[in-house]
């Protein structure tokens, strides 16, 4: 049923079978007035390069060597309610200039957020006065030239950045609608630990001496929900789980009604949950937490792990780590993608590779710092990973979850972990647990208090199956995971 929202002295209708109905508007940067800032924000793009070049300028007055600086901006709106009322309303607006200035091999890094010119000065100054007092390292330099991408070639049609001109009474309806979809599932939908709604864009420019010039507006949006399940009876079990949805695109999120009925269904399906003794068994990482495993690989391939000896993959470049049907994949050049971008965090050229083939790993992650540290070449993931895909070729489009299950046969599929719980160095991995215990294929019941452990090493390579059932967590997509053998640690 429609229903009816005051917002800025006028009513509007936020039809709930169509949430989307308040869709954002794709705003394409370059269609903007010349030097007006873009839809909902203070700054323009021409504003910040004046700022930036302001900085490089005042640092070469000083005699860096060289320099890079920075200009950003963020703004949003988040929104949370609870039991149909409205708890809080946030919005944020933030601004910051970086500059990092070089003097030889000595680096220095300062900001601010006045923009004033007597306050770049000083920052300028300031991470000038940084630079002269810091030891010299050698590996402390701008990107080389030949490493940054020229204007252009830098992406344009990453489809990054979609406003969500969304109000606080709008927000609130969306999240209200979540929380009562999810309370309407059933009596056993007691309880909720709230609901809400997050819209959030930012941008920035960034420029430095060695010729790199780029920056571009982004968003992102989200929708979520927390219910409490109860059994009845006096003594009953309370269970609680949550479920969201985020994208670039507001227009592109799951409806309320949607988030809320899986949420509360995946806190009902976990009602009278049990404890089960210690045992070694095969177990099925449900997809969002089998996003985790491949992050948990990332961090050991990345420059600042491999130079400071510090991963339980030390010197794995063409070695197997991970079973001969895993591929990875990475793309920085998705539409819309979570991880897409026209360039690192450096200014560094990006590009699509395969980081994983046949099981054997076919590059690292680097920054331009960590490659010089390591004697290699910058990957172009100064920030991080772009977009990664892990894939098996054992994988069919008919291995659902359900599929996986039945290829678990006897084990334990988790869907929640907690805690941190990897050593890096050594790859010991401990997580608290809870999910279901699964025998002959099918789910006999839900279990919670318990311990998964193994080593990194050992559960990579010991991936049986990844499954068709994909999902994208961030930068990274990935289905169910099935490792062969871990320890659970039970009553």
């Amino acid at each position: 049923m429609p229903i009816s929202v005051r917002w800025r002295g006028k009513y509007h209708s936020a039809d709930m079978k169509n949430p989307n109905s308040l869709r954002p508007n794709r705003l394409n940067p370059s269609s903007s007035a010349p030097g007006a800032p873009e839809q909902g924000f203070s700054y323009s793009r021409p504003f910040f390069e004046d700022l930036v070049d302001t900085a490089l300028k005042h640092a070469k007055r000083l005699g860096s060597t060289d320099a890079g600086a920075e200009a950003s901006e963020g703004c949003g709106l988040s929104v949370s309610v609870r039991k149909g009322e409205l708890e809080n309303v946030e919005r944020n607006r933030d601004k910051s200039l970086s500059v990092s200035v070089y003097l030889g091999k000595r680096r220095g890094s300062a900001n601010t957020s006045d923009f004033s010119r007597k306050a770049i000065e000083q920052t300028v100054q300031a991470a000038y006065d940084i630079a002269r007092f810091t030891a010299e390292d050698p590996f402390a330099a701008l990107p080389d030239v030949a490493d940054i991408v020229p204007q252009a070639e830098q992406r344009t049609d990453l489809d990054l950045f979609y406003p969500w001109d969304v109000s606080s009474e709008q927000a609130s309806v969306l999240a209200m609608a979540c929380e009562a979809a999810a309370l309407k599932t059933s009596r056993r939908i007691t309880n909720s630990e709230g609901a809400g709604v997050s819209a959030q864009q930012s941008h920035f420019f960034s420029a430095h001496s060695n010729g790199f010039r780029g920056g571009y507006a982004s968003s992102r949006h989200s929708l979520s929900v927390s219910p409490i399940a109860s059994s009845p009876g006096k003594n009953g079990d309370m269970q609680r789980d949550a479920w969201y949805s985020s994208e670039r695109n507001a227009a592109d999120l799951a409806s309320p009604e949607a988030v809320g009925r899986y949420a509360a269904e995946r806190a009902l399906s976990r009602l009278n949950s049990r404890k089960i003794p210690t045992t070694e068994c095969p177990v099925l990482f449900e997809s969002p937490l089998a996003a985790g495993l491949l992050g948990a690989f990332v961090q050991a391939v990345s420059g600042g792990a491999l130079y400071r000896k510090s991963s339980f993959l030390l010197d794995s470049l063409g070695k197997q780590v991970l079973p001969k049907h895993i591929d990875i994949m990475e793309d920085p050049f998705i539409p819309g993608g979570k991880g897409s971008s026209p360039f690192d965090d450096e200014g560094v050229r990006v590009q699509a590779r395969q980081v994983v083939e046949a099981g054997r790993v076919q590059g690292y992650f680097l920054g331009s710092y960590s490659a010089r540290k390591l004697g290699m070449k910058t990957t172009g993931n100064a920030g991080g990973s772009h977009n990664l895909n892990l894939t098996s070729r054992l994988t069919r489009i008919t291995d659902t979850l359900d599929a996986m299950i039945e290829k678990l046969g006897t084990g334990l599929l988790v869907t929640e972990l907690m805690g941190s719980g990897v050593n890096y160095v050594t790859g010991d991995y401990s997580r608290g647990a809870s999910g279901f215990w699964v025998e002959g294929g099918k789910i006999a019941f839900p279990v919670h208090e318990i311990t998964i452990a193994g080593n990194m090493k050992t559960m990579l390579k010991g991936i049986q199956a990844v499954g068709a059932d994909t999902y994208n967590y961030g930068a990274k997509t990935v289905g169910s995971i099935l490792v062969g053998k871990m320890k659970v640690a039970g009553s």
